[in-house]
Formats: structure tokens, sequence, C-alpha cells
């Protein structure tokens, strides 16, 4: 690989499951070595959650399997991002609907794409902020991220 990849993973709130994807990813590009060719980041379609830390249910999920959580804050997806990230990918087909109507020029739109679509899947990835269930949704998000990290950089991802 020889520019940096930049990838920002959205969802609603950016509380949840962005979070969980954009320190899942940098673990894993971590492990490879490959921190420094990859740009990551999370935000949500909406400003609900906006300036809130990582949701506590996520940051003691990652924190049981041994990942590092940041202080990240939680922000809306802003038009300047859709020409910032070669990648934006979101949890669930309300984000990628989301990110489509928010798409500032059509010739951006194909950067958008849903993380399990990676997997071969078409499936959601659950929000835990409704079903509570984060050990699910850390599943589906290492199976996306890893299937991602291996698409891109073909590297052999196990999670």
């Amino acid at each position: 690989m020889g520019k940096t990849i930049a990838v920002i993973f959205v969802c609603h709130g950016n509380i949840c499951r962005s979070t969980m994807a954009e320190y899942v990813m940098k673990f894993l590009v971590g492990q490879h070595n490959a921190g420094d060719m990859f740009e990551i980041d999370s935000a949500g379609t909406s400003r609900e959650e906006e300036g809130n830390p990582v949701h506590p249910g996520t940051v003691a999920k990652l924190r049981s399997a041994g990942i590092p959580v940041g202080n990240h804050r939680a922000r809306k997806i802003t038009p300047a991002d859709f020409y910032r990230f070669d990648y934006i990918i979101g949890m669930d087909s309300a984000n990628i609907r989301n990110l489509e109507r928010m798409c500032p020029d059509p010739a951006l739109s194909g950067k958008i794409c849903k993380l399990l679509s990676f997997t071969g899947s078409g499936a959601d990835i659950a929000d835990p902020w409704y079903t509570g269930n984060f050990d699910d949704t850390f599943r589906d998000v290492m199976a996306g991220c890893s299937a991602f990290l291996s698409c891109i950089s073909r590297l052999d991802v196990k999670n």
C-alpha cells in the first residue's frame, strides 16, 4: 500500500457501533504494524449524541477484548468528510440511506458502503443502544473490519 487509506465508520449517534468499529480497526491495523498506512475515524448521521463520550457498553466490550479505547466524542459527519475519506462505511441500511442523502456530490457516493458487505453479507449490524447486546455487535464489527482490512490490504487477518 502506497498512500494513506482514510476510513470513516458511521452509525446513527456515533457512540456505539461506529466508535466500536473505529477502535477495532485501529487495533487490527496496529497488529499488522500498518497504523501509519491508515487514517481511521468515526461519526454519526445525527447530532443527537454530539459531544458525548463512547457508550459505556462499547467501552466495556472493547476493554474486555483487550482493545484500547480513546477519548472520542460523538460528532456528525460533515460534507468535508465525504471528500476527505476514501471509504465511508455505514453500519446499517438506514445509515447508508442517510449517507447517500447527505452526500454533497453524487460522484462521491461510490465511497459509501455497508460494513458487513465486506463479509459477503448484506446484513445490518444491530444497534446495541436498542438491543443491549454488545457481544453480538462486537462479533459483527470484528468480522466486518477484518474482512475490510483483508479486502483492501490483502493481509490475512484472522479474528
